[in-house]
């Protein structure tokens, strides 16, 4: 009938039963007279006791030998299901990333895919093989192992689907698709029959854990329609893709990131293209800055307020401390805090959004810290311990229970 690629995440794959699930799923799709491809991710916590393992040996690996390391989590993964499926008595070859002709850049730990030479691919398909490919990895120029970071086994699956125009990308996760919280934490979180590529890719960028924000820009980038459903529960998912039916609902969802760090730095002398200075210093060390505040300070000065994720707010201080001949004194960084975030397309033509969503934050007594607006989106810094709780006071504003 068609072109399938199937991806399953870790939890999917986590023990013996869900293995054999899977293999249940992808063998029902190849019996429908489909070709599939199936993308797996390494099993459960693999990926994380692999990298505690490394640190048992070296508390500070080379990021080479940490890609050499993890992508193994993913070849027991793959040969695992592909036993599966032969019990089942379907045939099936499984690859690695470099066997299925993942070409990637050479950033160890997050590289990015520039090619895919898809000849052994599209050989094992002629050979009506399930083709069963590593996710997350693939081989560079040097002809060392790559990994594409976090959630990189979705950019994988969407890649695939791209090289090879494949009819359907299902991407099944351990939820029922894309809801408008988090449903295992937020009353009344419902599920999104369809929804556009730039909403979800909003999503994603602001804490929504269901789909990698790069397999989502790829998507976009190459039309690539993507189903997110359970690996758990035969119901119909999430449908992301360009152009959606309008509907009454305006906010898409309200989400949760707590990997923030906030910088303010003041008494920064009032001259034309400081701020252009400050940030080039941290776009040299490779620091992505979300959330940007300037104001007036005293005397002649200034204060820059901005976010950046937790793992490079250090990297961040110690730029700004080499670069501005201030007091180390002004530069201050806060890790308590949290991004809570409403999503949906049109929101610049609607007014009444934002107050909706600072009336709820006021109703349960939650302090607005930081605010910033796009088209698409409301994002407000909180003290992190009522993240929690500021979900679902907005998420109450915008759906209500009923």
């Amino acid at each position: 009938m068609g072109l399938i690629v199937q991806k399953f995440g870790g939890s999917s794959v986590a023990n013996a039963e869900r293995v054999m699930n899977v293999a249940q799923i992808v063998t029902e799709t190849y019996r429908q007279g489909n070709d599939v491809i199936v993308v797996v991710s390494a099993q459960g916590d693999t990926t994380d006791d692999l990298i505690d393992k490394a640190h048992e040996i070296n508390e500070k690996p080379s990021l080479r030998e940490m890609d050499m390391l993890l992508t193994s989590g993913e070849q027991i993964s793959v040969a695992l299901l592909s036993m599966a499926i032969e019990k089942l008595g379907c045939p099936a070859v499984s690859l690695l990333g470099w066997q299925a002709g993942f070409n990637t850049t050479s950033a160890y730990g997050t590289a990015r895919i520039k090619s895919i030479k898809s000849d052994r691919i599209k050989a094992e398909l002629d050979r009506h093989n399930i083709v069963v490919v590593a996710g997350f990895q693939g081989i560079n120029k040097y002809d060392d192992l790559t990994t594409l970071g976090r959630g990189g086994s979705d950019t994988s699956a969407v890649a695939i689907a791209a090289a090879l125009h494949a009819d359907r990308c299902q991407i099944f996760t351990d939820v029922e698709g894309v809801f408008t919280a988090d449903p295992r934490k937020v009353e009344n979180a419902q599920k999104l029959q369809e929804i556009t590529y730039d909403e979800m890719l909003e999503l994603a960028t602001l804490g929504a854990q269901v789909l990698n924000n790069r397999s989502v820009e790829m998507a976009k980038k190459y039309n690539v329609e993507i189903e997110v459903l359970s690996s758990l529960k035969r119901v119909p998912g999430t449908i992301v893709k360009e152009v959606v039916k309008m509907e009454k609902m305006l906010v898409r969802g309200v989400t949760k990131d707590t990997d923030v760090a906030r910088i303010s730095v003041t008494n920064i002398p009032n001259i034309p293209g400081i701020a252009f200075k400050l940030f080039s210093k941290l776009a040299q060390k490779k620091i992505n800055v979300d959330i940007i505040l300037q104001s007036v300070g005293r005397d002649g000065t200034k204060d820059i307020t901005f976010t950046v994720s937790k793992d490079n707010a250090q990297s961040a201080v110690d730029a700004l401390q080499d670069f501005l001949d201030i007091d180390k004194s002004n530069i201050t960084c806060d890790t308590n805090i949290a991004k809570i975030s409403v999503v949906g397309a049109g929101m610049e033509s609607h007014p009444g959004t934002a107050s909706k969503m600072f009336e709820a934050l006021f109703e349960s007594n939650i302090n607005i810290e930081m605010i910033s607006t796009s088209e698409i989106k409301i994002s407000v810094l909180i003290n992190a311990e009522e993240a929690d709780r500021a979900v679902s006071a907005v998420h109450r504003a915008f759906f209500p229970v009923s």
